[in-house]
């Protein structure tokens, strides 16, 4: 069994194909678009994964009671991870907006 760590999280969230835009801004803003897209797509998997696991556990199906918990705790942590990406990136949208040009 593999260790849920910060790390395979968040290399799950950013793929290194979509971590360097090679680019100009349209393309970059095309990258961050699918960045975006495939990072809900990981948390959504998740989040999925775990409704699975718990609707097999509710319905008497023989699933290991940990993995249960460990499907609902990986889509918790991504579900964090994700929201707190999100608040940083309107906060840093808002900072941009506050500048004076």
């Amino acid at each position: 069994m593999d260790p849920i760590t910060l790390g395979k999280v968040t290399t799950a969230l950013i793929p290194s194909s979509m971590a360097k835009p090679t680019g100009g801004a349209g393309e970059a803003a095309q990258s961050f678009g699918k960045l975006l897209s495939q990072a809900v797509d990981t948390v959504n998997g998740a989040q999925q994964e775990a409704d699975t696991a718990i609707t097999r556990l509710a319905a008497g199906e023989p699933v290991d009671l940990h993995q249960v918990m460990l499907a609902m705790e990986k889509a918790d942590i991504t579900l964090q991870l994700t929201t707190e990406v999100r608040g940083k990136l309107v906060e840093a949208y808002q900072e941009i907006m506050r500048m004076q040009v």
